[in-house]
């Protein structure tokens, strides 16, 4: 194993010295999700299916939750994986929907339990609206349906809508119900208001973490919208934007890896990985970073 000073280090448990010589590049994956928010596999089953795929430094990212910490941790340790604790984070930013990835937080931090708390309150709210309106297009008890599929009800989401969608044979998959029903402007679309980004990034660095922009190729903004987030982002204390995500293609890579170089941002890599039978990237299977990025999880060397 890598030692420093004579001491096992903490940060690469499962890197030998034989890998650090051909510079074999770490496989991290920092955004997924579980049963505990709109994943389909329990915590432990996920750090299984990441450890399998080779995964060597792992966060479960949970949506505004952080129950599925001590199981993810446990289970990470014990397959040998160095256990990074994460959340996913809904921010209201410009009447849009912007999520920002906690890692490396200190999940018993009393202002972000208790700002994650208020962040999931209006979800049930917002989940009845939502059956009310797929009923007006002819989709009955989607309420009912949706939380066959909710780990912890808490957190029922657009995700377990979709789920519930296809099974009734509305929709071939996720992706296209979240076209045609679950988006702004379509049928069962019903918008929330999430934290703002400041509180989001308060509740992250209190708690010792470092602020990710989750997926930013994802958001429906114009180049002035970009920059304007990229800028209070950083200036509130962000320190790093997901380059290789799921939710990227591979065009996306190499103009986020330009963004990140731009405005000076650590870069991150994670799958976003919630279902093994849903179209998506799986655990550990992108490509690694450019090597002339710096890796978020440098920070915590």
């Amino acid at each position: 194993m890598l030692r420093r000073g004579g001491k096992q280090s903490t940060m690469f448990p499962s890197v030998s010295v034989e890998e650090i010589m051909f510079a074999r590049p770490l496989n991290v994956d920092l955004h997924c999700h579980s049963t505990v928010s709109d994943g389909v596999l329990a915590p432990a089953e996920v750090a299984a299916r990441a450890s399998k795929n080779g995964v060597d430094v792992w966060a479960l990212t949970d949506h505004d939750e952080l129950g599925g910490i001590p199981e993810a941790r446990e289970a990470a340790q014990s397959l040998g994986m160095r256990y990074i604790p994460g959340v996913e984070i809904s921010v209201t930013w410009a009447n849009r929907t912007i999520h920002i990835v906690g890692l490396n937080i200190d999940e018993t931090n009393a202002a972000l339990v208790r700002g994650l708390s208020a962040t999931r309150s209006g979800r049930e709210r917002r989940a009845r609206d939502m059956a009310a309106e797929l009923s007006k297009a002819g989709i009955q008890n989607a309420y009912e349906g949706a939380l066959k599929y909710v780990g912890n009800p808490d957190l029922i989401s657009r995700s377990h809508f979709a789920r519930y969608l296809v099974e009734m044979g509305v929709c071939a998959d996720v992706g296209e119900v979240f076209k045609r029903f679950l988006t702004e402007g379509k049928p069962g679309y019903v918008p929330h208001r999430w934290a703002s980004l400041k509180d989001a990034l308060d509740w992250i660095c209190g708690a010792g973490g470092v602020a990710v922009i989750a997926h930013p190729g994802r958001y429906d903004l114009s180049s002035i919208g970009y920059d304007t987030l990229f800028r209070e982002f950083r200036a509130l204390g962000g320190a790093a934007i997901e380059v290789v995500t799921g939710s990227h293609s591979a065009d996306q890579y190499a103009e986020y890896a330009k963004v990140a170089k731009r405005y000076g941002f650590m870069a991150s890599r994670g799958s976003d990985f919630h279902d093994p039978n849903e179209m998506g990237a799986d655990l550990g299977q992108l490509p690694s970073l450019e090597k002339s990025l710096k890796p978020v999880w440098e920070a915590w060397a």
